[in-house]
């Protein structure tokens, strides 16, 4: 919500905040979806697959929000 304030000027009118709203929730959702799909194919893998990718279970979350954060 604080990024949606921060890119709405003083003089903007009721649609155009609203609009505002609306792009926030739809990038945070596009984020959330990146942020699930990514979590789940990496939980399927078994340990000695994600040790192939180089990757620790407990790195699941951290890959899945950078993931999520580059949209």
């Amino acid at each position: 919500m604080a990024t949606v304030l921060a890119n709405i000027t003083a003089g903007a009118s009721l649609k155009a905040r609203f609009d505002a709203v609306l792009a926030s929730w739809s990038d945070a959702a596009k984020r959330r979806k990146v942020y699930r799909t990514t979590v789940n194919e990496l939980s399927v893998l078994s340990t000695r697959e994600l040790s192939d990718l180089g990757i620790a279970r407990s790195d699941i979350r951290r890959i899945a929000m950078d993931a999520a954060n580059e949209i």
